[in-house]
């Protein structure tokens, strides 16, 4: 357990003993089942990007643990739920920091809770870095390099931009010349990395949460290479939400 202070570690402890974990594979309890790695993670829909002339594999993992909780029918009933994905209006059954989901569960005896196992800051109790970036060589099947992926400049308590590698859900696409470009990540950013090496080269500020796969091309008209992400959150992920598509225009 980890905790942004000495109070939040403590609550984290006290939190997990009262919860069940047998590891990987622990089942939904009606105490609250903690999951490492859960739904959320260590790989999502945004999927991998291959550089096939350098044979590498470019990745973001996720690491966040999930805690699932049991409802009796009665109970879930009594909360109203009856819409798959129904929000509690009536308090936190679960006891988890934030909101999270109840399910119905039809044809079940119980419906269920579920939501990331959060410190009362709103941090993982689980130490950092919660995200990263990685390549992997295709050839000898080892990471080839690994760095924490993000800030939590947009969603940290009066904007503090910790390097602590942060949550990303989305993919990346990776250039003939051997760049990595993904927003993916909760801060507002799209960036770009050097995939032989993982340095960042380049990040570029988005409007909004860039939770989606970046595409590139080259203009007929221009000559120029771009590259182009929807900006526009995710309300899951609590990113700023926005309608925009960003244009970055590649040097030339």
């Amino acid at each position: 357990m980890w905790g942004a202070t000495v109070f939040d570690q403590m609550l984290c402890r006290i939190e997990f003993r009262k919860r069940r974990y047998d590891g990987q594979f622990t089942p939904p309890t009606l105490q609250g089942s903690i999951g490492f790695p859960d739904i959320f993670g260590v790989f999502n829909w945004g999927s991998v990007a291959v550089d096939p002339e350098r044979q590498l594999m470019f990745v973001n993992p996720t690491w966040l643990p999930y805690l699932t909780k049991l409802i009796p029918r009665d109970e879930a009933e009594a909360l109203g739920v009856v819409p798959f994905g129904t929000k509690s209006s009536h308090g936190n059954p679960a006891g988890l920091h934030v909101n999270g989901y109840i399910y119905p569960q039809s044809g079940t005896p119980y419906g269920s809770m579920a939501g990331p196992f959060l410190s009362s800051w709103g941090f993982p109790c689980s130490r950092p870095p919660w995200g990263a970036v990685a390549a992997v060589d295709l050839r000898t099947q080892k990471v080839l390099w690994q760095r924490p992926f993000g800030t939590t400049r947009d969603v940290a308590p009066l904007g503090m931009p910790l390097p602590t590698g942060v949550f990303s859900l989305g993919g990346a696409v990776v250039t003939r010349g051997g760049v990595a470009f993904i927003g993916a990540a909760i801060d507002n950013y799209l960036r770009a990395y050097d995939v032989q090496t993982g340095k960042e080269l380049w990040r570029g500020r988005l409007p909004a949460g860039g939770q989606a796969t970046p595409m590139t091309y080259v203009s007929e008209h221009t000559g120029r290479q771009y590259v182009v992400i929807a900006s526009g959150g995710h309300a899951s992920m609590r990113t700023t939400p926005g309608d925009y598509v960003v244009a970055f225009a590649l040097p030339n």
